[in-house]
């Protein structure tokens, strides 16, 4: 079998209102970060993951850096991370002042190991970000009762996560606050653009000032401190609105398209595994994960580069924090989070995959990982 064109890792598709939306910004001359689909975007949203309140914000990166400005995150602090995520969550910390202090990840769901948390808890720690990695939430509960035992407060990165659950709870719901992302490979997009959600009303009204520049909301073009320009544009808002109208739809592709690998590739075990669905977890599906057996004597990228040869788009795991320059440690001890990012890789998990290509990709797959025993 042959692939007819290049599978792709990732694409947006906009099969809803989106159109309709941006054309009516476009139409009455509503485009920049004041309009009624910001507002319409936040409420639907905030009513999809359970809270009180959501912010939408101009990308999933400030929209991690809001809630650490809210609770005065600064210089001495100590804010807990998984080693094994996407470089913007530790970034959102050092913008602070603070530190990341980085945790290995489980071996089962590739996220953070709550059994490690409280060894690297200190007088200086002040909260703890959690990521629901690839889709697949984290073991909320322990981490949830460590966070209370030591009064600290949960971020929930769910930039990854749009739709999974916990144990039947929406994430996005369960920590103190969370932060998505909208960006053109996410479960839903606008392009760029963030959104936070919490049930902290008081947290909700400090974030809101904070990202429109922190002008007093009684006096216009009065700043009492400095503030920063997080916000999102009402277009943006609108491709966003009709996204989420359908998300519904697009969660059921991701699961359709994972199914069919899971089936597939079930009885490949020994030359690699998929990142499972622990049974307390609803998995998004955002990117589907292939960890390559020891067996296989390829590396990774060898792997990578022939099925990009057939055709084939992948792209690796991260990087563990601890390995790159901003956040290097001499003598760290993380060899889970070293083994799943050198092992790992992403292949399409595109909405619109067919039968046909999910097969091809399969059949490839496993004839590179067999030819390099």
């Amino acid at each position: 079998m042959k692939a007819v064109q290049r599978i792709t890792l990732a694409s947006p598709v906009l099969n809803g209102n989106e159109r309709k939306y941006v054309l009516d910004c476009i139409d009455t001359g509503w485009i920049s970060a004041n309009g009624k689909y910001v507002t319409e975007f936040e409420k639907q949203f905030a009513e999809f993951c359970g809270t009180k309140h959501a912010l939408t914000c101009a990308n999933g990166t400030v929209a991690l850096h809001l809630p650490l400005l809210a609770y005065g995150i600064g210089q001495g602090d100590e804010i807990i991370i998984p080693t094994f995520t996407y470089i913007a969550t530790a970034n959102a910390v050092k913008y602070c002042g603070a530190t990341p202090v980085l945790v290995d990840c489980e071996k089962d769901s590739w996220n953070m190991d709550p059994k490690k948390i409280e060894e690297k808890i200190t007088s200086k720690t002040k909260g703890i970000i959690v990521v629901h990695l690839y889709g697949h939430p984290a073991d909320m509960g322990p981490i949830m009762e460590i966070a209370k035992k030591h009064n600290l407060f949960v971020i929930e990165d769910a930039a990854e996560a749009h739709g999974a659950e916990y144990k039947g709870q929406v994430i996005g719901s369960i920590g103190d606050v969370a932060t998505f992302s909208f960006f053109g490979n996410k479960v839903i997009s606008t392009g760029e653009g963030g959104m936070v959600t919490t049930n902290n009303s008081e947290l909700a009204e400090r974030m809101k000032l904070l990202r429109g520049q922190a002008m007093d909301p009684h006096k216009r073009y009065w700043f009492n401190e400095v503030g920063y320009n997080y916000r999102m544009t009402n277009i943006q808002a609108a491709l966003g609105l009709g996204q989420l109208e359908n998300i519904e739809w697009h969660l059921g592709q991701r699961r359709r398209v994972a199914a069919q690998y899971i089936d597939s590739l079930a009885q490949y075990n020994d030359l690699f595994t998929l990142q499972p669905e622990m049974p307390w977890a609803k998995h998004t599906y955002w990117m589907i994960s292939i960890l390559l057996s020891d067996k296989i004597k390829a590396s990774r990228d060898e792997i990578m580069s022939l099925l990009d040869a057939d055709g084939i788009e992948t792209r690796p795991l991260f990087y563990p924090m601890h390995q790159m320059p901003p956040y290097f440690e001499e003598d760290a001890n993380y060899p889970v989070a070293d083994r799943v990012s050198s092992r790992g890789f992403n292949i399409p998990t595109n909405a619109t995959l067919t039968d046909e290509e999910i097969e091809y990709i399969c059949s490839r797959l496993v004839f590179h990982c067999r030819n390099n025993l």
